[in-house]
C-alpha cells in the first residue's frame, strides 16, 4: 500500500486530489496540509511514501519543503505552476516528480504515484521542454570523461527518456532494443553520472543535483 501525502494550501484541491485516489486498491491518503511547514510536522507522524507538493502556499512554500520532505518520502510537486525557475528549483530541492494540474486525469495521477513510489522520476509534458532548455543552457566539459557532457549520443536519448519517466521497458520498445540493452546503457549513463538511481541521475542530468 503507498501512503499519500496531499500538500496544498487550497482545501478544495486537497479533497479533489483525495477523491482522485479514493477508488485506487493499493494508493490511500494518510494525510493533509495546508502549508510547507504543516507537512513536515505530519509527514514526520504517518511517515508517507509519496508527497503530493503545491509550490506556492502561505508560511513555508513547496519549494522550501521539498528538501525536508524528500529526507522521508518521495515528493512530486503538484501545481499550476510550469514557470522555469519554479520546475528546476523543485526539482534541485529535492523533488523526484512534477506533474501541472489539467495535465493528468485520474488514472494518470495514479500510475505516476506508483512510479515515484517505485524510485522513477516523474515530469508532466507540460514541464518537460522547459527542464530542457535549462539543461541546454548548463555549460559543459566536452572533454570530461565522466558527468552530462561524456554521454554518447544514445545515452543522451535513453537518458531524455529516463527523465521523462519511461521504464527501460518502454524505451526497449522507442528504440527496437532488448531489455537487456536498454539496462546495459543505462548502467553506463549511471556510472559516467555517479548516479546510484534514475532520481540521481535525472537530477545530474538536468544540472541541478545539490
Amino acid at each position: 500500500m503507498i501512503g499519500v501525502l496531499i500538500v496544498d494550501d487550497n482545501a478544495v484541491i486537497r479533497r479533489g486530489v483525495g477523491a482522485l485516489l479514493a477508488d485506487t486498491s493499493d494508493v490511500h491518503v494518510v494525510g493533509e496540509a495546508s502549508d510547507g511547514r504543516e507537512a513536515i510536522r505530519i509527514a514526520s507522524e504517518v511517515r508517507p511514501d509519496v508527497v503530493l507538493l503545491d509550490v506556492r502556499m502561505p508560511v513555508m512554500d513547496g519549494i522550501e519543503a521539498a528538501g525536508p520532505l524528500s529526507e522521508r518520502a518521495r515528493v512530486m510537486m503538484l501545481t499550476y505552476t510550469d514557470e522555469e525557475d519554479q520546475v528546476v528549483a523543485a526539482i534541485r530541492a529535492g523533488a523526484s516528480g512534477y506533474l501541472v494540474h489539467g495535465q493528468f486525469d485520474a488514472d494518470e495521477l495514479v500510475a505516476r504515484i506508483r512510479q515515484l513510489a517505485a524510485g522513477e522520476t516523474v515530469l508532466s509534458p507540460a514541464v518537460v521542454g522547459t527542464v530542457f532548455e535549462a539543461l541546454r543552457r548548463t555549460p559543459g566539459a566536452p572533454d570530461d570523461p565522466f558527468g552530462p557532457a561524456s554521454l554518447t549520443a544514445r545515452e543522451r536519448e535513453i537518458m531524455n527518456l529516463i527523465a521523462q519517466g519511461l521504464t527501460n521497458g518502454q524505451i526497449a520498445e522507442r528504440f527496437v532494443l532488448s531489455e537487456k540493452t536498454v539496462k546495459n546503457h543505462v548502467n553506463r549513463i549511471y556510472s559516467k553520472l555517479g548516479a546510484a538511481n534514475r532520481a540521481q541521475a535525472t537530477a545530474l542530468w538536468l544540472g541541478t543535483a545539490r
